[in-house]
């Protein structure tokens, strides 16, 4: 008589109600294990010579700010805004363009870079980019890449009527060395 080389094992015959019951363990160990998920990562890895930005960075809000503005009995109207960290100092910065309530008619803009102080929470205007005492109409404002466009709509001379501006000129800023740097994407032309 041979023996076999590997003894019987009775007890390893699998049947249907084994099946189940590792199945069963499984789901458990998989339910239970979703119950115990480490937390979100929050490290990151730094780039060398960044700026840390402070933590409760937030834009400045146009509505708090005094625009240099002479609207007589009327509020100066916040047009158009973005948002930005225009100087690369981890803070952003708000972009507005702003003119004088009117009943008709379309008045002048202007285009205001407003910040906030470290010491207090008041913005402030730190650039005129464009003065509503040119006669100018922004159209197309844009901040992107720490860059601020527009179109400037105006006119060509005091003799052109104000219904019928006359020019229309692509502009875009940025900072450069302390302050903002204009430049003219394209040559003006008339409308």
């Amino acid at each position: 008589m041979q023996h076999p080389v590997v003894p019987e094992l009775a007890h390893a015959t699998t049947r249907p109600l084994h099946w189940i019951i590792t199945a069963a363990a499984v789901s458990g160990v998989i339910a239970l294990s979703s119950l115990f998920q480490p937390g979100s990562a929050t490290a990151a890895q730094p780039s060398h010579g960044a700026k840390t930005p402070p933590a409760t960075a937030a834009a400045p809000d146009p509505a708090d700010a005094d625009f240099p503005l002479q609207c007589g009995t009327t509020e100066p109207v916040v047009k158009q805004q973005a948002k930005g960290d225009l100087d690369g100092d981890g803070r952003p910065e708000t972009v507005a363009v702003v003119h004088c309530d009117a009943g008709m008619g379309t008045p002048p803009d202007g285009i205001y870079v407003l910040t906030r102080a470290a010491d207090s929470p008041k913005p402030r205007v730190v650039a005129t980019l464009v003065d509503p005492k040119d006669r100018l109409t922004v159209t197309d404002f844009a901040l992107r890449d720490a860059a601020v466009t527009a179109t400037l709509v105006g006119y060509s001379s005091p003799d052109v009527p104000s219904c019928c501006p006359d020019r229309k000129t692509p502009a875009k800023w940025h900072w450069n060395d302390g302050a903002f740097i204009r430049s003219t994407p394209s040559e003006a032309r008339s409308v």
